[in-house]
């Protein structure tokens, strides 16, 4: 009692640093806990998905156990009953998970029937039955003719039921009685089975039918107990097959289950064997547990490695705030110590305030966890929050034990340096004080050098792709980070922040150096009290360049990936919704008069674009086949593609399309533009010389402008530059600028392209990097005017690119345009494309995980500092007295005070922005794929939100006013007489 009266007493002397090193540890346990409950959400969406069907159209827990006679072989009664019982009783007992249908079947080997009566049935056809008794039939079908039979065997005939099917199939009837022969020399009789009813299933598709409807349609059914009691006992007939069938309920499965789940699937083999042989597991689930285990834990050491920097960060808070408890109380254990009390006592007294602390942190963190778990299932950005139907978050004793593992860490971290402070005397201490100016370990042992070397190799593998797989990257519905990628970056920022501390003592000195002559008074004195102790403000100072460089890292990681990853969506599709109509095509024959063979030239001459088009349609009917040789060929010499039609024999078909209606488009409600886009092959020829292929893109240059998603970063000017260029000239072409280079062609040069088999020339008005939805690396694009494309050749279906109005549905849009008689093909719709992008469960998690932690990153700096500078200016009023008692007027010594917090809070908060923004310029460009960085399109980018950056400001200017305030505070109640008291600093 005396011990914990004490501890309550020193709990509550230190009760501010008492809760926030809680605070710490429920923060701690919180994140530690959210991931694995995150997970186990994300893994019941998982399985949600996969119960739609798996292993050969049965449900995802299909478990199937099978009994099949081998030869000779016959099953003991009292084994199958025995195994019978197991499978039935004990087996779900040890899966744990509830099950929608359980079947039992039993069957004796298949036989080639022979009527009892053959003049009422017909023996020439030919019937091969199976004589089967099935758990829980009558609950499944409905009796269509006749009766049920009896479950008792009379006058040794059986009665079974059959498919409507198996009578239509075997030419069979209610009342038939069939011989039933027992192969296998075993001397037994045949069976008198008669049908006594016609059965059809109530849902055929169920799980119940686990062998398939086909499988069951030549089977005779007979009552369950009389199989028993009659068949297997009573007739000794061996058993030739049984099946047991479970339909497990996976739903609420969760991670911690996987394991103990799939060993006792992979054990049932050996007991049911034993049990009954030639019994073993035929179906089960173990390939979809270990995909759901592989899944799992993907997205747990992805989410753990995301997390691990800001839950390293939230223990270096736990144990800054333990080391400023443990160093305002050191005298005070020293007393102790010197005065009798064991190191024993002062250690336990420490646990027992730890373990309190970290019961209490287990009570509150799951319930933050879970809290946070929801929030990183609802994540679909960066500090982006949507209300959408919410993961399935539970706490799981996995989750409780990440919590414990988190505890205890932070428990030895908290209590390890109170041993070594216990085992201190008060000489101990007092040579403690005497050497307070000596360097910590790391800048002994050179730490940050290492650390900065092994980054440097990092960022060495990275750019040299030996560590990046071709899996990392940005797909379009899913996200799949390097851990890497966020663990080499943290350890960058560890490693420059401990680099900056070794130098910040030397540049101290260096500016006292320099201006001791020419300084203020409040000036040096800063200079000269931080030079020489500047270890006491290392923690402060790390642990804000800590968190605010991986705030920005993280903020500027998550901006990056969702930026980018949208963009290569958006990119890809050009627009909101991409429709294609349906055009009706007339089958076009060649005319016999000559008018007709006129108008047929003209075509020729048009399309062909040569004069022996027009030569060709004014002539007689051989003229006017002519003339559509001019189409086909074109060679553009007068009477060329007349030579070419008139080998022809007699009229060939030509597709006419006719086009569908395009004002109908723009009046449709929920559309508020719509644009036309041609997209078809051409080849190229330049000056004589074919260049291959490309992609002709036919546009509306002024409604395509409306339409369209532009990446203004992309292009030298405003893309609607472009696209005036394209209207100045009816032949205007703009050609991407890869090719341009390639193949030395400037603007004003003229190009042919083939389009439907016309040559049609272009000039090159401007040459552009990328144009939404084409891919220069891949096919070279030439962008053109569409009605000029449509004049020299004939008209082919193009797609209609729509903007839609905020809000506004496809369904409705394709019901209206299926109304007014135009058919739609096919509909592309990006958001659709974004949502599912969204839903991602690994997607989810980065972004929450990011997200908590840049929270978690500005609320452990803004407690930190303020923490910090109370403390540190508390245990400085003796120092602050005899500065007064010198002459420092107030003014002065505020001055100075907040010099000193500019030159170390303020600098680190510097500093940590900085290195936040360096290191994601050096290592967010790895986010690319070894395959995609050359054709990655649009080209990556790292972005920097403005929003992200002004919270951090108003979180920066926030502690700084505080600090400010606190300092005020503490001069305002400075007494001079303070400076001449008895006693020590506590």
């Amino acid at each position: 009692m005396p011990m914990l009266r004490f501890l309550y007493r020193k709990m509550w002397n230190t009760r501010w640093l008492t809760l926030s090193s809680l605070l710490g540890l429920i923060m701690a346990v919180a994140f530690t806990t959210s991931i694995p409950m995150y997970a186990d959400g994300s893994l019941k969406r998982v399985v949600t998905k996969s119960l739609e069907g798996k292993s050969e159209g049965l449900p995802a827990g299909s478990v199937l156990i099978r009994y099949q006679a081998t030869g000779s072989e016959k099953a003991e009664l009292s084994a199958l009953a025995d195994v019978g019982q197991y499978i039935k009783s004990d087996l779900p007992q040890e899966i744990a998970f509830p099950y929608q249908a359980y079947v039992s079947s039993y069957s004796i080997r298949s036989a080639q029937l022979s009527p009892d009566d053959p003049i009422t049935v017909d023996p020439s056809k030919k019937r091969q039955m199976t004589l089967v008794s099935q758990i829980g039939l009558k609950e499944q079908i409905e009796l269509s003719q006749g009766q049920w039979y009896a479950d008792q065997v009379e006058n040794g005939i059986v009665e079974a039921v059959i498919f409507e099917e198996a009578m239509f199939r075997n030419d069979m009837h209610v009342g038939d009685i069939y011989n039933y022969p027992i192969s296998g020399g075993l001397g037994i009789a045949p069976l008198k089975i008669k049908v006594v009813g016609t059965i059809k299933a109530n849902q055929s598709d169920g799980p119940y039918w686990f062998q398939g409807m086909e499988g069951l349609v030549n089977s005779f059914f007979m009552s369950e107990s009389s199989f028993q009691t009659y068949i297997l006992e009573q007739k000794k007939i061996p058993l030739n097959l049984a099946n047991w069938y479970y339909a497990f309920d996976l739903r609420e499965i969760q991670t911690s289950q996987l394991a103990s789940l799939q060993n006792k699937l992979e054990r049932l083999d050996v007991t049911l064997f034993q049990k009954l042989k030639n019994t073993r597991v035929d179906l089960s689930f173990i390939p979809l547990l270990q995909e759901f285990k592989s899944q799992s834990l993907q997205l747990q050491i992805l989410l753990f490695t995301l997390a691990a920097p800001m839950i390293a960060m939230v223990f270096y808070y736990i144990v800054m705030n333990a080391r400023q408890s443990l160093d305002r109380q050191q005298s005070i254990i020293a007393v102790l110590r010197s005065r009798g009390g064991s190191t024993r006592q002062i250690i336990f007294i420490y646990l027992l305030e730890g373990l309190l602390l970290g019961i209490t942190a287990l009570i509150i963190g799951p319930i933050l966890g879970w809290f946070m778990a929801k929030s990183i299932g609802s994540s679909s950005g960066f500090l982006t929050f949507v209300d959408r139907q919410a993961v399935p978050v539970g706490v799981s004793s996995e989750a409780l034990l990440y919590g414990a593992a988190a505890v205890g860490i932070a428990l030895l971290a908290s209590v390890i340096p109170a041993i070594v402070y216990a085992r201190s005397s008060i000489v101990g201490y007092k040579q403690k004080l005497a050497r307070a100016d000596q360097a910590p370990f790391w800048q002994k042992w050179f730490l940050d050098v290492v650390l900065l070397a092994v980054v440097a190799y990092g960022y060495y593998l990275f750019d040299q792709r030996q560590v990046l797989t071709a899996q990392t990257g940005l797909t379009s519905d899913q996200l799949q980070v390097h851990p890497l990628l966020f663990f080499v970056p943290a350890l960058s920022i560890i490693s420059l922040g401990l680099f900056f501390l070794r130098v910040f003592p030397w540049a101290l000195r260096l500016w006292g150096w320099i201006g001791k002559r020419f300084l203020p008074v409040p000036v040096y004195l800063t200079l000269t009290q931080l030079s020489r102790s500047a270890q006491s403000y290392y923690p402060l100072m790390l642990l804000l360049i800590l968190t605010l460089g991986l705030g920005v890292y993280n903020s500027s990681a998550a901006r990056t990936i969702d930026l980018n990853s949208t963009d290569r969506i958006l990119y890809a599709y050009g627009t909101d919704v991409v429709l294609q109509t349906v055009w009706e095509g007339v089958s076009d024959e060649l005319p016999q008069d000559q008018n007709s063979g006129q108008n047929g030239g003209q075509s020729g001459g048009n399309n062909g674009g040569g004069s022996g088009g027009s030569q060709g349609g004014a002539g007689s009917n051989p003229q006017g086949g002519a003339g559509y040789g001019g189409q086909q060929g074109g060679s553009g010499s007068p009477g060329a593609g007349g030579a070419s039609g008139g080998g022809m024999e007699g009229p060939s078909p030509k597709l006419r399309y006719v086009e569908p209606p395009f004002i109908v488009f723009q009046q449709t409600e929920g559309i508020e533009r719509a644009t036309r886009v041609l997209r078809t092959k051409g080849n190229v020829v330049v000056s004589g010389k074919s260049l291959g292929q490309g992609m002709v893109m036919g546009i509306d240059n002024v409604d395509f402008a409306e339409v369209a998603w532009f990446r203004r970063d992309l292009f030298k000017a405003h893309p609607n530059a472009y696209l005036n260029l394209l209207g100045s000239y009816e032949q205007a072409v703009i050609i991407p600028s890869s090719f341009a280079q390639k193949h030395h062609i400037k603007e004003g040069d003229i190009i042919n392209i083939s389009v439907q088999q016309q040559q049609i020339e272009f000039v090159v008005v401007a040459t552009v990097p990328y144009w939404p939805s084409q891919y220069p690396e891949q096919t070279p694009f030439f962008i053109t005017n569409l009605d000029y494309i449509y004049d020299q050749a004939p008209m082919v279906p193009y797609e209609v690119w729509l903007k839609m109005k905020e809000g506004a549905k496809v369904t409705p849009i394709v019901e209206a345009l299926t109304a007014k008689q135009i058919g739609i093909a096919s509909v592309k719709d990006v958001r659709n494309e974004l949502i599912t992008q969204n839903k991602h469960p690994s997607r989810g998690g980065v972004f929450g995980i990011l997200s908590l932690g840049f929270l978690v990153s500005v609320l452990v700096s803004l407690i930190g500092y303020i923490l910090y500078w109370f403390f540190n200016l508390s245990s400085r009023v003796v120092q602050f007295g005899v500065l007064r008692a010198m002459g420092l007027s107030r003014r002065q010594l505020t001055g100075m005070l907040l010099l000193e917090q500019g030159f170390t809070a303020g600098l680190s908060i510097a500093l940590g922005i900085g290195i936040g923004k360096l290191t994601s310029y050096l290592f967010l460009p790895f986010l690319q794929t070894a395959e995609n960085v050359q054709m990655q399109v649009p080209p990556f980018r790292v972005v920097f939100s403005a929003r992200d950056t002004d919270q951090l400001y108003l979180v920066v200017a926030f502690m700084m006013l505080t600090g400010a305030l606190l300092l005020f505070l503490h001069i305002r109640r400075l007494r001079v007489h303070q400076a001449v008291k008895l006693g020590e600093e506590k």
